[in-house]
Parts: C-alpha cells; structure tokens; sequence
C-alpha cells in the first residue's frame, strides 16, 4: 500500500473509528462518513450512566460471552482484547478501573472526554471527517462512486478500500437504523434479520392495578431461571424492573438470548422468579407457616421475610386469594412466580442487535466474498454479546480486524 491509498470508512462508532485508527497508522489516507452532525453518538449515550469500556475477567471467560460466535470473535479479541482496550484508553490519557462486579470504567465514569481524546488524536494522525453524509447504497456497489446523500445533495467519493461500520437496528435517533441489510443483500451479501437483543419484553399478565402501581419499579436481590425446549439453561441473581407490559433491566438482558429464541419458536417464554435466592425452599416454608395471630398475612410476610410492595404485589398477580392463604403454594411461588413473556420490545428499543452480515459471507479478514475490497466491522456483523463491556470490546476488536484486512490487501 502507498501513501497514496485510500480508504472509506463508513460509519463513526467504535469500530469505524477504530478502523480508521489502524488504517492511519498504517499510511492509508483514511476519511470517515457518518450520517450524524457528529461521531460517536450512541457510544457517547452509552456512557452516560457510566462508560463500561471492558470487563476484567480472564480472557478464557471473557470469550465464552459470545456464545455461538465465539470461534469467529476470539481470534479478533486475541489481538484486541480486554488488556489491550485498557491499554489503549491509557494511550489516550484515560485511566480505568475494575468495579465491584468486574466491570471497568474510566476513572471519571464518562465517555465524553475519551471520545474527545480519540477524535483529536484522529485528526492528528490525518483522519478527514465528513458529517452528515449517509451512505446510499442501493444499485450497483462502486468503490470509485460511493454515493452518500448530504443536506446539499447527492455526493461521491472514491476508495480503494471500504470498511463498513453501520452500527445494527437499535436506537435509529442515533444512527443505525439497519437501512444497509437489503442494500448488501442485493449484492449477494448474506445478512442475518436484525433482532433486538439486551432488550425488554411484553407479555408478563399484569393487572391494571399492578402496572399502574408498579411500572417502573425495580425487583432487587432476585433471581431469575429459564430452560428453553432445547434443554439450554439459564440462572443468575440481579434485579430487574417491571414496565407497564411486561419486564426490562440487566437480569432480563442477560437472559434475553434464550427468550428471544424460544418465543420466536414456540410464542412464549416462562421465566421463574425467585423472590428471596438467599433462602432455600425450607425456610421460605417455615417462615409462611409460622403462627402470625392477629397480624394481616401482608404484615407476616413482611416481618418474617421482607416481602412488600413489588414483590408482594407480583405474589397478588400470580395467585387467587384463595391460594394467598395455603401456606405450601405461597412459598411455592414465592421461590418461583412464572412471569410468561410473549413478544421482545421493538428492535429499536434494544441496547443492541443480533443478526447482520454472516460470517460465512466474509473471508478471515473479515472482507464480504461478494464485494472484493469491501470489509464489516461492529454491530453489523452476526453476533450478540451481554452487556458489561463485552459488545464494546468486541466492536472495536473487529474495526481493528477489518482494518488490518484492508491493509493485508492493499499491500502494506
């Protein structure tokens, strides 16, 4: 490759600007399209309570999150793991720490700042920026006539090579709307339906009583378990809060793979909640049965558990009144009330998607088959990770993978 090559990387989110970075590096002269007045927008949103920039358990563990793609995305993380995305936000000034649950953060919790970092050390380094230009990519694909539609009309552009970084479905406001999968169908690309993933979902039977009530509370110190009807299990304590139709939050995202499918293929999911996963069967039983004399069954669950307000109203949505008073079904259920969910929140609404380019349309170097000189990277791409720095990571992992293919085959 020469100085004089250059590159079109279309999409300015975590892996297009990490693409860019090593394509810089490497001597491409490298301008960055985005259809946003500015990069980085659901990055930036990201980070608003916190940026998660990784997670820092060991890399062995660390891979096993992305379940059926990992044998595509370990090799990427390899060269760009949870070691080195620390390393590199240290490289742009950016110290970070492990939290209580592993996950790491910049020392100032915001994304902000590293985002401004990043830019400024991009532009240094020569990268051209070009805002408000969204890539059009029905017709024929032409690497010499990318056409993007700007405020003042249709543009071109030409490259010698394309990394695409057009984000999923989720969250359109802020740029990835998913407008790219049938374009790169027409061009014999295989692309995967875009689903939500880390998302909510409806269908839980509440009242109108509850869901007034309780919309937009929090179930903590919970647990949740699910077997799907291919025998696959799931398990985990957290919390969780309940909508007006159905349950959201960092329990139900991390479970939201299995229930997504087995709804997809049998209409409905049913989770198990357990409301009190520090006490066993026994002693939820012994505390129910206890003579509580004169006080009200509501207070008796309160004083000898704990149980109120959401969690005694969820007790009131699962069982007759009749069933409230057999000490043996109550505690049955307080260690399993079945939430039966029937439908994911809309795409749009998700933290991420799964679905996108195949994997078995690209080559190792993460180059389209169909579309020589053309590379994905990011959300894009098939695969789906929890959150807790894990879809990060991997976004850039592969902006620095389809980078260094584009290098490879430019010649470096």
């Amino acid at each position: 490759m020469t100085v004089s090559s250059t590159v079109a990387v279309i999409g300015g989110g975590p892996a297009g600007l990490m693409a860019a970075e090593v394509l810089s590096a490497s001597g491409a002269q490298v301008h960055v399209y985005d259809a946003m007045p500015s990069v980085g927008r659901k990055f930036l949103l990201a980070g608003r309570g916190g940026l998660n920039l990784t997670h820092s358990e060991p890399f062995d563990v660390f891979v096993t999150r992305f379940s059926e793609r990992r044998a595509q995305l370990e090799p990427l993380l390899a060269a760009f793991g949870p070691q080195q995305a620390r390393e590199w936000a240290a490289g742009l000034g950016i110290e970070t720490f492990v939290g209580t649950s592993g996950r790491v953060f910049p020392t100032d919790m915001k994304a902000a700042p590293l985002l401004r970092a990043w830019l400024h050390r991009l532009r240094a380094a020569g990268v051209q920026f070009h805002m408000r230009h969204r890539w059009v990519g029905d017709g024929a694909f032409d690497a010499n006539a990318l056409r993007f539609a700007t405020p003042t009309g249709e543009v071109t552009a030409k490259a010698d090579a394309v990394v695409l970084a057009l984000g999923g479905a989720s969250w359109a406001r802020l740029g990835s709307d998913g407008a790219w999968a049938p374009w790169l169908q027409a061009q014999g690309v295989a692309v995967a339906p875009l689903l939500p993933a880390n998302c909510g979902f409806d269908g839980a039977g509440w009242s109108e009583h509850f869901s007034s009530r309780f919309a937009g509370q929090p179930f903590k110190s919970v647990a949740i378990a699910f077997t799907d009807s291919q025998g696959r299990h799931f398990a985990r304590k957290g919390e969780f809060v309940a909508t007006a139709t159905g349950i959201e939050g960092s329990l139900v995202y991390a479970a939201s793979a299995l229930l997504r499918d087995e709804i997809a293929a049998n209409g409905s999911a049913t989770l198990l909640l357990d409301l009190l996963p520090d006490r066993s069967a026994e002693q939820v039983l012994a505390a129910v049965k206890h003579p509580r004399g004169a006080r009200s069954l509501s207070s008796h669950l309160k004083s000898r558990l704990g149980i109120e307000g959401i969690k005694a109203g969820v007790l009131h949505e699962a069982l007759s009144k009749e069933a409230m008073q057999d000490p043996a079904q109550l505690a049955a259920t307080i260690k399993a009330v079945p939430l039966k969910l029937v439908a994911t929140r809309p795409v749009d609404e998700a933290i991420s998607t799964a679905g996108g380019v195949r994997f078995d349309a690209l080559d190792p170097a993460l180059m389209a088959t169909a579309l020589p000189g053309v590379f994905a990277a990011g959300e894009m791409l098939d695969w789906e990770a929890p959150t807790g720095g894990y879809l990060l990571t991997a976004a850039m992992a592969s902006g620095a993978a389809a980078a260094r293919g584009a290098i490879q085959r430019l010649g470096l």
